[in-house]
């Protein structure tokens, strides 16, 4: 009998599978926890000594990279030639050189730039200042100076301003060399907070504003602005022989601007001692004279003249009325004087004495009464009553 294979039946993909689950069910992995969170107390005390190691190492290197810092010459500012400046047009080096006196010999990185930027933006000229470190012992200061937009008068002394209401001083040389052609403000005191000096600055800007806006540069024509109340812009307007005082309050200078200028020679001949237009109102234009040289005058826009000026609460209010700000209101009238009190007439009356004992009875009882009767009896009747 020839021999034949033995064949084995296939394992059973089921039996596998048990067989596998069971090795899972009866040995679990154990579980690790992170190195940062040792279970036992000697890994604890293995990382705590390894941190304070590692924050030892990075301390001294830190002090020791700072005193290399501080004591290498290679960081040093050496003299003010380390020190470059960009921007300076108004402003001379020897007007910023003083802000960095103590830094210089000391180490660039312990220049305090923002102190610095501080201290420079404090000189009227500066506005805006850059501080920055230029590697490895240098300074680089860059500026952007202060615009002027117009003359300033205070008393005798001539400086100018910049729009937001700094004062800038410059010598008469200076200010011919650069040729300058702006009108002159008054009303703006060295001793006001900035605040207001920018906000009677802001009513400058914006009437020159609108008096270029045509592109006729109409604001080259007016000579002084006296900014003295911010709601009330007075221009002196140049006129031949003459200049007019015209009140353009705080608005709509153009149109009031162009309402002037058609009239004007109008008025001037009408009224040979004008001087002053007072223009805040709609439809009326009030005209003072010089003392002594008669009262005001009102007109139309048509220019033709008017009784009187416009009352409060007529249609000639000031176009835009607001706090603080009163219009020029009409002349005070005459105060009126009550008629002088005429003399009493007394009646002629035939006096009888009287008996003497009733004469007598009348000056024991009360002798003060004849006395109030006779004073009440020397006003008319229509004025006692008052």
């Amino acid at each position: 009998m020839s021999g034949a294979p033995l064949t084995m039946p296939a394992p059973d993909a089921d039996d596998d599978e048990e067989f596998a689950g069971a090795r899972r069910q009866g040995y679990e992995e154990p579980k690790r926890g992170a190195w940062w969170r040792p279970e036992t107390k000697w890994g604890r005390i293995f990382l705590g000594f390894g941190v304070a190691t590692a924050a030892g190492i990075l301390l001294t290197a830190g002090l020791v990279f700072k005193t290399y810092i501080e004591r290498d010459s290679r960081f040093r500012i050496e003299g003010t030639g380390n020190i470059h400046t960009a921007g300076l047009t108004e402003v001379t080096r020897s007007d910023v050189l003083p802000v960095f006196g103590e830094d210089v010999g000391r180490n660039i990185f312990f220049v305090p730039l923002d102190q610095r930027r501080r201290e420079l933006e404090r000189i009227p000229w500066i506005e805006k200042a850059t501080v920055m470190r230029v590697m490895p012992d240098q300074l680089r200061i860059a500026v952007v100076e202060r615009t002027p937009v117009a003359f300033v008068r205070h008393g005798q002394q001539v400086g100018l301003v910049d729009a937001n209401g700094v004062l800038l001083a410059m010598s008469a040389s200076s200010m011919t060399h650069h040729h300058y052609s702006f009108p002159v403000v008054t009303g703006i005191d060295p001793g006001d907070p900035l605040a207001s000096r920018k906000a009677r600055m802001a009513v400058y800007g914006r009437l020159i504003r609108d008096l270029d806006s045509a592109g006729q540069r109409l604001s080259e024509q007016i000579s002084e602005i006296d900014l003295t109340d911010p709601e009330d812009a007075r221009i002196l307007m140049p006129e031949q022989g003459r200049d007019i005082l015209a009140h353009f309050g705080d608005d709509q200078f153009l149109a009031r601007y162009q309402r002037y200028k058609a009239h004007i020679a109008e008025w001037r001949q009408q009224y040979p001692h004008l001087a002053s237009v007072d223009l805040r109102y709609e439809q009326q234009v009030v005209l003072d004279m010089t003392p002594g040289a008669g009262g005001a005058q009102t007109t139309t826009d048509d220019g033709k003249p008017t009784a009187e000026k416009p009352r409060a609460g007529e249609n000639a209010a000031p176009a835009k009325p607001s706090a603080g700000v009163k219009a020029q209101g009409p002349a005070k009238a005459a105060p009126h004087k009550a008629p002088a009190k005429p003399k009493p007439h007394k009646a002629k009356e035939k006096k009888h004495a009287p008996a003497p004992a009733q004469q007598k009875r009348n000056a024991t009882i009360n002798p003060n009464r004849q006395t109030a009767a006779a004073a009440t009896s020397t006003y008319p009747a229509a004025e006692q009553g008052n």
